[in-house]
Parts: structure tokens; sequence; C-alpha cells
């Protein structure tokens, strides 16, 4: 069986370099890198009365790890106005429990600029926020900022379909 269903000479996987998230109907400017989508689920050993071969094994619990944003330093502040709705550094007030968690989307284009697959990922909210690198005189590295965003899982958008190439 082909592994791509429109473009059935096609053999290459898709590249990594080419995606967009986007949470509240917005696009996140500058994202420079996302993690990856990973889901572990426990193994749990089960007895059977009189079998003494062993444990069968089942599937448990499943986890979803969390996502890592990266994006370079701008004056745009998506990241921060998110993490700072988990932050109470303002007092009780402050606090939002029915904004501070967001679905959103990830999506990988082809070289030619065409979507290709897409995930949604649910209930996510900011555990980790970072508003600045190290600092260091003698770089001239780019400043990222960093936000970590737990999850309640994902499933891949089937209505993605593989686009016809040229």
């Amino acid at each position: 069986m082909p592994k791509f269903t429109v473009n059935s000479t096609r053999f290459d996987p898709y590249l990594g370099f080419k995606f967009k998230v986007k949470w509240d109907g917005q696009y996140v400017a500058g994202l420079n890198k996302c993690s990856a989508l990973k889901r572990t689920t426990e193994v749990t050993p089960w007895y059977e009365g009189g079998d003494s071969s062993g444990p069968h094994q089942i599937p448990g619990k499943s986890k979803y790890d969390p996502i890592t944003l990266e994006a370079g330093v701008t004056h745009d502040t998506t990241f921060e106005e998110w993490a700072n709705k988990v932050n109470n550094f303002q007092g009780d007030a402050a606090s939002s429990l029915a904004t501070f968690r967001k679905n959103i989307t990830i999506e990988v284009y082809n070289t030619q600029g065409a979507k290709v697959i897409a995930y949604n990922v649910f209930r996510c909210w900011a555990s980790e926020y970072q508003a600045l690198p190290q600092l260091d005189a003698s770089s001239n590295a780019v400043m990222i900022t960093t936000l970590k965003l737990e999850n309640e899982g994902w499933v891949r958008d089937t209505s993605v379909t593989e686009p016809k190439e040229t």
C-alpha cells in the first residue's frame, strides 16, 4: 500500500520545518519550535486464576506529554498573557478559571505551502513560561521565549487531506 494516497509515486515523508500553531482563531507569531506530540499508555499486568504462565498485559491509563513552544522575543505578548492567567500575582481576583485553558491547533505544511496534517490539542494551559533566555553580552544569539503547555489529549484533524502536488 502506498504511503500517500493522492500522490502514490511519492516516497519521501514530510519535512518538519513548516508549521503553524493557532489558538483563539489566531496564528502564533514568530514561532520557532514546537515539541513533539507524545502519548504514553501505562502497561497494567493482569493475572488470571489458574494460569501460571505469567501476567497478561493490558493497557492502563494514558498520559499526554506537555507541549513546549518557542518563539523569538518581540513586542508580541501572546505567550505572556496566557501564562499570566494561571500566575496569580495580582491576588485572587486576577485569576480566571474560565479562560486559562485553550484548545490549540498544530498545522504542518509541505514545501509548497499546502497544509498536509493538523492536530487539535485539548484543554491546554501554561505550566511554565520563560520570558527571556539567559542574557550574554558576548553572544549574538536570537532571544527565545518559551511556553510549556499541559494538555488533556489530541486528535488528528481528519478534514485535512493530502494535497495534490504539482
